[in-house]
């Protein structure tokens, strides 16, 4: 497939790689940007991971509160040097990573940050589904590993905060972001942690029903006639 000079520019902004390799890339990724990215990055072209060895001990921890105090979130976020780390872009970078989690609630940074046992759990419940599928016929091996896949990569694209599309733009991922802002400073950037906190989650609720209410009212008025 033809493979367009802005797709090229796009992928060298993001990865840092030279103009070539990245139209290589593209070729080789049929023109899909994120696997582009990821080629760039096992071939050692992309300079996000030439970083990749590097130490992030410097950064710092930002905080959101949305929704009138219901949601709040804290997140800290690691680079190498302090000068980096007061920029205003890596602050801004860092406070856009605490809006997307408040309004996106991923539960891992990464894929490589989700336990195998819930791995295993969703796909065991994906496989149920693909076989309780009304009117479907057993599908090949390769076709069912493929569905299964493509199943995983959206629950990865929900529940890892990598993974998700960016909330402001929904061309981007928050991979690509951190990919961008990268090569564009030159550092090592690391997501390290981030909790998000909703107010009442997990506390008992009480719940009002009404019809049972009304129904209650009613029968104590018919005792009451019967009287």
């Amino acid at each position: 497939m033809a493979i367009s000079t802005k797709d090229v520019s796009d992928l060298r902004t993001q990865t840092g790689a030279g103009m070539m390799d990245c139209k290589k890339a593209l070729e080789e990724a049929n023109g899909v940007i994120e696997r582009a990215v990821e080629i760039l990055r096992e071939k050692g072209k992309a300079a996000s991971a030439k970083k990749a060895g590097r130490i992030a001990s410097q950064g710092i921890v930002d905080s959101y509160i949305h929704l009138n105090g219901k949601i709040g979130v804290l997140i800290e976020v690691n680079c190498e040097t302090d000068f980096v780390a007061g920029s205003a872009e890596f602050k801004e970078f860092v406070h856009e990573l605490a809006l997307q989690i408040a309004a996106s609630k991923p539960t891992y940074i990464s894929i490589e940050d989700v336990p195998q046992d819930v791995v295993t759990k969703e796909e065991s419940i994906f496989r149920a589904i693909a076989d309780n599928e009304k009117g479907s016929k057993p599908k090949p091996k390769e076709i069912a590993d493929k569905v299964l896949q493509g199943r995983m990569n959206n629950f990865y694209r929900e529940v890892c905060l990598l993974e998700q599309v960016y909330v402001r733009d929904n061309t981007k991922t928050i991979k690509g972001l951190l990919a961008e802002l990268t090569s564009k400073i030159g550092e090592k950037i690391v997501i390290r942690r981030f909790i998000c906190y909703q107010m009442g989650e997990g506390l008992q609720k009480k719940v009002d029903n009404f019809a049972e209410e009304i129904n209650a009212q009613v029968a104590k008025m018919k005792e009451a006639n019967k009287d």
